[in-house]
């Protein structure tokens, strides 16, 4: 066979050595009804292994290609455009073809692990069960009549939802907006998807802050987007740092979450808030704002958001109350020009529609109730409390060994681990012991970090959790001494 493997390649040599056998198939060069190299004697000629080979041969059999008869060897099918046999796509080639990226491998497996496994949760970003108003939602939708449409609704969203939101984010956000400019979306993440596929093009630089939740995000990859960094402190980012890139590269767009930033917990100054919307102004940059958790604040105070600042129509609002009433709703929102608005609602109905009128309703109902109030009161107060044990327990199993930043709101606190252990391992481990977290490298670009959620367990459990985090991570490094 006159083909050798790229050994350099990402692609496997198996699949590389099926794709030249079913090319040859269509070219002729491996003619029906003739026999295919042994197993054994192709891996000789390609200095490969006969299990590489076996590999090759099986998807080429489940395709239709080839015939594998015990005594008569390999060959290549007669039938493969006829009606007698039916081939199965490659899926495997269509999977990998795909502009979409898949999420990083890392965070596949914590996906697979909380989906399969009974572990202390201190990895998922969202609130536990006891922290959704299970009983003013159950009111809602039992003693109240649905008053929406079961048909397509508004492409931007139910008009009283949006006229509902344009009074609550004056009210709890200082946000002066109409609801001509505004659109639901199926929480933030879509949101997000919107204005990258919308917005952007391939090529184009945007800004994102490091570590962050975008870090980890294909999305920007998917759409041929590059990502810099722009560093973080325990006042956020520096507004500095945001037009020497400019300058550097051209930066199209901001991606910002200033208020207890996921993961770092920080909060932004007052004076880098300024000084962003200054630069963003100076150069023409659009910022968009991720706002999950800026009704959490510990202290009572009210945060004050980009957005609120931003006199312009610079901003790009995004929130949603995944954070802080129920994931499950899939209830978020874009504030942003009625123009930009437009075009995203055009492309949101392209995906899906519009967004469900029956979980809109129950939003609008639960925002516009007295209970909301309520609500986030006691969400504070619980978040506030699981927040003290995971700081209690850091000190407690770790002390020394351990650099954390303790956040006045959100739901995350971010670890700095000073001994020097791999990651890989220390997930494994951990997992093994039966708890599970974030590994920083998916956030950020330095390493020795994790990530703690402190919403999806109770103050028990989260001292039950990083106990036995300490515990994985003192195995981890015996190994290394």
């Amino acid at each position: 066979m006159d083909w050798k493997p790229d050994r350099k390649s990402k692609i496997p040599i198996y699949k590389q050595l099926a794709v030249n056998i079913e090319n040859g198939i269509a070219d002729g060069t491996f003619p029906p009804d003739k026999p295919l190299p042994s197993e054994r004697g192709l891996a000789k000629e390609l200095g490969i292994n006969r299990s590489t080979v076996v590999a090759a041969y099986d998807e080429l059999e489940a395709n239709g290609l080839i015939n594998r008869n015990r005594g008569s060897g390999t060959t290549v099918s007669k039938d493969i455009w006829g009606m007698t046999k039916k081939r199965i796509p490659s899926w495997n080639r269509y999977i990998e073809a795909g502009s979409f990226l898949p999420n990083l491998p890392v965070t596949q497996r914590i996906h697979k692990e909380m989906a399969e496994q009974k572990l202390i949760n201190l990895a998922s970003g969202e609130l536990s069960q006891d922290l959704f108003p299970m009983t003013s939602l159950r009111e809602i939708t039992s003693n109240r009549s649905f008053i929406g449409t079961l048909g397509y609704d508004h492409p931007q969203g139910n008009a009283i939802l949006r006229q509902t939101l344009t009074n609550h984010v004056k009210q709890f956000r200082n946000i002066e907006t109409n609801p001509s400019s505004i659109l639901i979306t199926s929480g933030a993440q879509q949101a997000l998807h919107l204005v990258v596929q919308c917005l952007l093009k391939p090529g184009d630089s945007v800004a994102i802050a490091d570590p962050s939740y975008h870090y980890n995000l294909p999305v920007f990859k998917s759409a041929g987007i590059k990502t810099y960094s722009l560093k973080m402190d325990k006042d956020g980012i520096n507004p500095n740092d945001i037009a020497i890139l400019y300058k550097k590269h051209r930066i199209r767009m901001l991606f910002l979450n200033p208020i207890f930033q996921n993961p770092t917990g920080t909060l932004m100054s007052k004076e880098r808030n300024k000084k962003v919307l200054e630069l963003s102004a100076e150069f023409g940059i659009p910022v968009v704002e991720d706002d999950p958790y800026s009704l959490t604040s510990f202290s009572g105070e009210k945060m004050q958001t980009l957005k609120s600042l931003d006199l312009n129509g610079n901003v790009l609002y995004i929130s949603s109350l995944t954070k802080i009433v129920a994931s499950g709703l899939r209830i978020g929102w874009i504030i942003g020009p009625k123009a930009v608005i437009e075009r995203l609602s055009d492309a949101k109905q392209q995906v899906d529609f519009g967004h469900a009128s029956y979980t809109q309703w129950i939003a609008n109902d639960f925002l516009e109730s007295s209970k909301f109030k309520s609500h986030i009161k006691n969400l504070v107060k619980q978040l506030e409390s699981r927040r003290n044990q995971i700081v209690i327990s850091l000190q407690s199993f770790f002390k020394e060994q351990v650099d954390y930043y303790i956040p006045n709101g959100g739901i995350h606190i971010w670890c700095k681990i000073k001994k020097e252990v791999n990651e890989n391992q220390l997930l494994e481990e951990s997992i093994k012991r039966g708890v599970i977290y974030v590994p920083g490298s998916t956030m950020g670009s330095e390493k020795g970090y994790v990530r703690f959620t402190f919403s999806r367990e109770t103050e028990e459990n989260i001292h039950e959790g990083i106990l036995r985090f300490a515990d994985a991570l003192n195995a981890v490094s015996n190994r290394l001494e």
